[in-house]
C-alpha cells in the first residue's frame, strides 16, 4: 500500500497482515481523493479530518497529504493502533493527528477536541455499524455545520441516516460504494 497523491506520494503505508482490516484500496482511495479535490476541496485544504473504524488510517494519512491540516483516528483493534502509530511515526506525522482507542459507535462527548470538516468511516461491512457511529458524532457534536460525511460500505447496502444527514452522492467501486452526505444541524 502507498500513498497516492499529494506531498506524501508514493510513501509506503503499512498494511495489515490478518484479514481483520481492510484498508481502501489505493485506486479507491484515489478516486475518492478526485471526487474531494474536485467537488468537496473547501472542507479538504487545511480541514479537520474525523476517521472512524480508522485501520491502517490510509484514508486519513492521505488527507493529510493532500492538505488536510488534522486527523482523528478512531480505532478499537490492537493491530489497527499498532498500524496506525507506524504510519503516523514513517511519515513524522506527531503533531497533526491523534489516535483513540474507542468504539467509533460510542464516540461519546466530544470534550475539548475541535470540531470536524470531514468524517470517513469505513466500517466492517454489513453490520449497520457505519450508519450508527456517523449518528453518534452528530449527537455528541463532533461535526461542523456542512461537514462532508462519508460511509464507505458493501454496494447492497442502503444505508439509513436520518434528515440531518443530506445525501449528495453515491458511487460504486466494484463491491464497494461510498455515500457522500452533507451534515445539517
Amino acid at each position: 500500500m502507498r500513498i497516492v497523491g499529494g506531498k506524501y506520494k508514493g510513501r509506503p503505508i503499512a498494511a495489515p497482515k490478518s484479514n481483520d482490516i481492510r484498508p481502501t484500496k489505493d485506486r479507491t482511495r484515489e478516486s475518492l481523493f478526485n471526487i474531494l479535490t474536485h467537488s468537496y476541496s473547501d472542507h479538504l485544504k487545511d480541514g479537520r479530518v474525523l476517521e472512524l473504524f480508522a485501520g491502517t488510517g490510509a484514508v486519513g494519512v492521505e488527507a493529510l497529504s493532500r492538505g488536510a491540516e488534522f486527523v482523528l483516528f478512531v480505532e478499537t483493534s490492537i493491530e489497527g493502533r499498532g498500524l496506525l502509530r507506524q504510519n503516523v511515526d514513517n511519515l513524522a506525522l506527531q503533531g497533526c493527528t491523534r489516535v483513540f482507542r474507542r468504539d467509533a459507535t460510542k464516540l461519546g462527548p466530544r470534550g475539548t477536541v475541535d470540531k470536524f470538516d470531514i468524517l470517513f468511516a469505513d466500517p466492517p461491512y454489513s453490520q449497520g455499524l457505519g450508519e450508527k457511529a456517523i449518528n453518534t458524532a452528530a449527537d455528541h457534536e463532533w461535526l461542523r455545520e456542512e461537514a462532508l460525511v462519508i460511509l464507505e460500505e458493501h454496494s447492497d447496502i442502503e444505508p439509513k441516516l436520518d434528515e440531518r444527514f443530506e445525501l449528495q452522492d453515491a458511487r460504486s467501486f466494484g463491491e464497494t460504494r461510498m455515500w457522500f452526505y452533507i451534515y445539517n444541524i
